[in-house]
């Protein structure tokens, strides 16, 4: 019997032909066992008595996976030792990675080929043994000599946020060192940056980054748009910060902007804000997030190859090109489309004094995941409203099933500079939290109100993220986005059955990141 599979998101569906090549992929949103005082030092073998308590469950799920017929399987970032260390404290958890451009080795079949290296030694034994692909991360240690490198750390060693990846066999085939870390004295940036990438038999090529790295052109966008890869592996520890940043939420839209398979695999320490995993495809997601529970979470699923060198041209990703099943209606429901492309006079907005012609909307500021952003609220059950700031200006044209909750469409253009340096064009519809100016910007998982919109934005960069996010965590992708007129990106969306919290189209300026 013929079969056919089907991803299905929004009204977006492809049709995969019986023979178009699939795997099996698991992600483990692990419960980490902390340690309790990070900051002071433990020796070598106490150091391993605390990882090994990871490891344990690490095997248990690695089983499980297998039974599955998973054939890679992603743990996520400080899975296995913690977080908040120091440079000193870490001392004990590190091991020495070898490179696998330059030494071919199974730390299962050959424990004894390098000293301390119990951890690579377990993790090998597990990809061997259950015939799988696995990938983790952990502490890593390189040593260096300061007569010969100048910048080598005082200490004699440089010190890695290091993402280990084993073949079937138990060799280690990939090693990545962060390069955009968050608040992680224990650990060293690489001093030029790794794009690393590894092959397997069922799926082709994977890229591999870790956390951080999502948000910033070298290593992610660099493996992806000049070195074609559209399958990665994502071990995070991301803290949620909504409404714009939950991690499963841009998780969604890195995929999708994207055209790749990301497997995503996040921490789970509620008390930090930390959780949210998931197998993403361009179209779809199986997803994790719990704010309450305390246990770990298995996925498993089937997805599509999208190797280029395995299925050649059947499947024509390209990033940031937008996504549409079909060309985008004349009208939604009674609307032209042109009125999302100008404000009330049939102008488009070039400044904010052009934006603020023909509407009595009066614009306020709020503070928006530590930026300043320019909001005009949402009035009435329907309406078409723009606002600008600098060089972005936003539109939107909505029709929602009531006005009781508070929405704004907000704007931001500028060099964020709080837990991180990077430019931003953003334009952002939000449910506010309250009924107040101030309450736009707040942290909220629900919504009642149905919206039917398009927002569509002016940047100035090419890279544009979209995302929509329903209540109760609820991802979904638009109906139509791309590029038109030069410089605008769109998305429309109609029908969601959740509430909606968040719709945002999310530009990343990198090149002015310095500035």
């Amino acid at each position: 019997m013929a079969l056919v599979l089907v991803l299905c998101l929004s009204g977006l569906q492809l049709i995969l032909a019986a023979d178009h090549p699939s795997y099996v992929a698991a992600v483990y949103e692990h419960r980490v066992l902390l340690n309790p005082n990070p900051g002071v030092p433990l020796d070598r073998r106490s150091a391993l008595e605390h990882m090994k308590q990871n490891l344990r469950v690490f095997e248990e799920q690695t089983a499980l996976a297998a039974q599955q017929g998973a054939q890679i399987i992603v743990f996520p970032e400080d899975a296995i030792h913690g977080f908040n260390f120091t440079r000193a404290s870490i001392a004990g958890y590190l091991e020495t990675v070898p490179d696998p451009q330059k030494v071919t080795w199974s730390p299962c079949a050959d424990p004894l080929r390098f000293p301390d290296t119990e951890v690579l030694h377990t993790l090998s034994c597990m990809a061997r043994k259950n015939g799988l692909f696995l990938v983790a991360n952990m502490p890593s240690r390189q040593s260096c000599n300061r007569t010969s490198d100048p910048r080598c750390p005082e200490d004699g060693q440089y010190q890695f946020n290091t993402n280990v990846v084993f073949s079937d066999q138990g060799i280690i085939e990939a090693r990545y060192h962060k390069q955009n870390l968050y608040f992680e004295a224990a650990f060293d940036a690489p001093l030029e940056c790794e794009y690393i990438t590894f092959t397997t038999p069922f799926a082709g090529r994977f890229g591999v980054f870790t956390c951080f790295d999502i948000l910033f052109r070298d290593p992610a966008l660099t493996l992806v748009k000049e070195m074609g890869i559209r399958q990665i592996v994502y071990p995070t520890a991301w803290m949620n910060q909504l409404p714009l940043l939950a991690a499963v939420q841009f998780q969604r839209s890195f995929s999708h902007a994207t055209g790749v398979t990301l497997l995503a695999a996040n921490v789970r320490a509620v008390e930090y804000g930390i959780t949210g995993s998931g197998i993403f495809t361009p179209w779809d997601s199986l997803i994790h997030h719990d704010t309450e529970g305390n246990s770990g979470k298995l996925l498993v699923r089937r997805v599509p190859v999208l190797d280029p060198s395995i299925i050649g041209d059947r499947l024509k990703l390209v990033p940031f090109s937008g996504y549409q099943s079909s060309k985008e209606p004349e009208n939604m429901h009674v609307w032209p489309t042109n009125s999302f492309n100008a404000n009330h006079d049939g102008k488009h907005c070039q400044k904010d004094s052009e934006c603020a012609e023909g509407t009595s909307y009066i614009t306020f500021n709020s503070i928006m995941m530590y930026d300043n952003f320019t909001l005009v609220p949402l009035q009435g059950t329907e309406g078409n409203i723009s606002i600008c700031s600098g060089s972005v200006c936003c539109h939107l044209l909505f029709r929602r099933s009531d006005a009781r909750e508070f929405y704004a469409l907000g704007v931001f253009d500028g060099l964020h500079v709080v837990h991180g340096t990077y430019y931003l064009e953003i334009c952002a519809l939000v449910r506010c939290t309250g009924e107040h100016h101030s309450s736009c910007g707040g942290e909220t998982e629900h919504a009642q109100t149905l919206i039917d919109f398009r927002l569509a934005g002016t940047f100035t960069t090419t890279h544009v993220f979209p995302g929509i996010l329903g209540s109760g965590m609820t991802l979904d992708v638009p109906d139509h986005s791309g590029w038109e007129g030069g410089n605008g990106f769109y998305m429309s969306r109609t029908g969601m059955s959740a509430g909606l919290v968040t719709a945002v189209l999310y530009g990343r300026h990198y090149e002015k990141d310095k500035v």
